[in-house]
């Protein structure tokens, strides 16, 4: 039985066990590029410090919904829960035959003995949280140091914010220096003009740096309309999407965590694939052949 320390918050609510088979059927190789690992917490404790709960969802769950979903690859991003305690992150990378990679959440004193056995399990990327209700503010010149040190690696930074905070980060996330890959288009909020001030900055942070990447996910968090089309979310991602096509992922954000309102159909959310990048060459950028080049570079283009 799993420790009640471990349990899930009260109003969360658990992953979908029988989500629907998709009708899209997705390109051969196609990657789910923003996915979680948590627990089980009797094996791999949540941090002391977290300030939410998971349901537990470990590595072999994972897999069954990689399977269903037609996807032959993950990449697992560290999420706040489990702090800089990357085990569970790890274990999988280690037993998942090369077809997973990591994103890592670590500490400014992390030794490079570290960083390297985490390289050598699959980790490409470290995670850098400015969502203000999930962590505690961690100082700049912690994250540069950080971003220096795992450079060297080849790794890159993916970045979580929500976008009243661009405008005082903007400065920052531009000297980062690594490629950048920007989790669920900034948060924005699709109640607004998908044209408006607020997204154009956005817009801007990707064109006018080449090494901005972004993540066209999670319209369950986004959502105001909300499931199962969740059409309001679209036209921003299809602006990211035809902005810049050679760096967009996409991802399911399975187990979706802390989310109150629904839990979504992972099927559904990826028959909503072809909404947001309209052609075959754009999904296959968008599930292939982008993620490969990220993650997955040394195996050169998939054809």
């Amino acid at each position: 039985m799993s420790d009640p320390e471990f349990k899930m918050d009260d109003g969360w609510r658990p992953f979908d066990p029988n989500p629907s088979r998709p009708q899209f059927v997705v390109p051969e190789g196609a990657v789910d590029a923003h996915c979680h690992v948590f627990g089980p917490g009797d094996r791999f404790p949540y941090a002391a410090t977290r300030k939410y709960t998971p349901c537990d969802a470990p590595k072999e769950k994972l897999r069954e919904l990689r399977r269903h979903l037609g996807f032959a690859r993950n990449v697992i991003v560290q999420a706040s829960c489990h702090g800089t305690d990357n085990r569970a992150l790890v274990n999988a990378l280690k037993t998942s035959g090369g077809l997973e990679r990591g994103v890592a959440v670590v500490a400014r004193d992390i030794s490079d003995a570290e960083l390297e056995a985490m390289h050598t399990a699959g980790v490409r990327a470290v995670r850098f949280n400015f969502v203000k209700r999930l962590v505690d503010v961690v100082p700049k010149e912690a994250l540069m140091e950080v971003a220096e040190r795992i450079k060297s690696l080849g790794w890159h930074i993916v970045i979580y914010f929500e976008p009243q905070d661009l405008p005082e980060l903007y400065d920052f996330f531009t000297v980062l220096p690594t490629t950048v890959v920007i989790d669920h288009m900034g948060r924005p909020d699709v109640t607004e003009d998908p044209g408006g001030d607020e997204f154009d900055l956005f817009l801007k942070l990707l064109r006018d740096n080449e090494n901005f990447w972004s993540k066209v996910s999670c319209p369950d968090r986004l959502s105001a309309s909300g499931p199962p089309d969740y059409d309001d979310v679209v036209p921003f991602a299809k602006r990211v999407v035809e902005t810049i096509p050679e760096r967009v992922i996409w991802g399911t954000d399975w187990p979706h965590p802390n989310l109150k309102s629904h839990m979504p159909d992972d099927g559904k959310l990826v028959d909503l694939i072809p909404k947001i990048a309209v052609t075959a060459e754009l999904q296959r950028k968008l599930l292939v052949d982008n993620p490969m080049r990220l993650y997955w570079p040394e195996q050169g283009e998939i054809v």
